[in-house]
């Protein structure tokens, strides 16, 4: 279950407590789920009961205590509890949500962390003509476009989009390590337009995401040499073998929707905070893939399926993700 997935199921429990009597409160469109915070537990936290109390007219606690019994029924919560002034701290089934999470990465592809909650919502960005503004108005319309939303550009107008201009001409570095070194720096920030964005090596960021996801793409190619594939009777991701690499591919969803805070400075880092996200989402595949493959006798096994799927979800992501920046994630490097 993502953060995103997870707010949906909040407010489905808010809806039901309002459909049974027990709150009288507006169901609100959407409620925000996180990290829990200090003296929290569980996997995520989120603080719907103190944003509902006042409207409810009763305390939070009284709020939070209501809630609970609701999400506590709710599909891959195993338990809730509440902290604080009435904060909701929630436990989920790891098992089940990585399967499901790797389950469901397959299945949707590239389009993973599509939806349509922007769905008719037009945001217009009015541009100078820069190379940099340029680029990034074009990735912040490919990130919205992911929403359901679009963007319209424009020139000419009062300017709401004017980051750091570029130092100098991009172009001999190429289109793809160009258009990352102009998106990676934040909007506020002087992007570095230097020939180390070429160099094949970890010290490249943008060699590593890519390197990354061609080594997914080499696992499952060797796997097949070997006689295996993701596919199974038992494909289930055990937490235990890769909690920072499913942590982050459940979080992908919510880097995407950052875009709708468009055309505020949050809304415009959206494409600088996706290329960290990816950054760090290739560190974590990366350590994960030496454990996929079979090692010296051994067979292929469930385990070997489940590692495999996850690494085959990351490198979809890891592509999806480039893509939406306008950049290419070649299988070979």
């Amino acid at each position: 279950m993502t953060p995103v997935e997870l707010s949906r199921t909040v407010l489905h429990a808010v809806r039901c407590a309002v459909d049974d009597g027990e709150l009288s409160v507006v169901v609100p469109s959407r409620v925000v789920v996180g990290p829990p915070g200090p003296g929290g537990c569980g996997d995520y936290a989120t603080n719907v009961a103190l944003q509902l109390a006042r409207p409810a007219g009763q305390p939070p606690l009284r709020v939070a205590a209501l809630l609970r019994t609701y999400l506590a029924r709710e599909a891959g919560v195993t338990d809730v509890e509440i902290t604080g002034p009435g904060f909701l701290n929630i436990s989920l089934d790891r098992a089940a949500t990585s399967a499901a999470l790797v389950r469901r990465i397959l299945r949707e592809g590239p389009r993973y962390g599509h939806t349509d909650a922007l769905a008719g919502q037009v945001f217009v960005l009015c541009v100078p003509y820069e190379v940099r503004a340029e680029v990034l108005a074009d990735a912040l319309a490919r990130i919205v476009r992911s929403q359901g939303g679009r963007v319209e550009i424009e020139h000419g107008g009062a300017v709401n989009l004017r980051p750091v201009p570029a130092p100098e001409d991009p172009a001999p570095l190429g289109p793809d390590a160009a258009r990352w070194a102009l998106l990676h720096a934040a909007p506020h920030d002087r992007p570095r337009i230097t020939a180390d964005h070429l160099v094949q090596r970890e010290s490249n960021p943008l060699f590593r995401i890519r390197y990354a996801h061609a080594r997914t793409r080499a696992v499952s190619r060797n796997a097949a040499h070997l006689g295996f594939t993701s596919t199974g009777p038992e494909t289930d991701v055990e937490p235990a073998d890769a909690p920072d690499l499913s942590a982050l591919l459940a979080d992908h969803p919510r880097i995407l929707t950052t875009a709708a805070a468009l055309p505020h400075a949050d809304g415009q880092a959206a494409p600088s905070r996706l290329t960290r996200h990816l950054l760090a989402l290739a560190d974590a595949t990366l350590t994960h893939l030496p454990a996929v493959l079979p090692r010296g006798d051994e067979k292929p096994s469930a385990a070997h399926r489940s590692r495999l799927a996850l690494a085959e979800a990351a490198g979809t992501v890891l592509a999806g993700g480039l893509s939406l920046l306008g950049i290419d994630a070649p299988d070979h490097l």
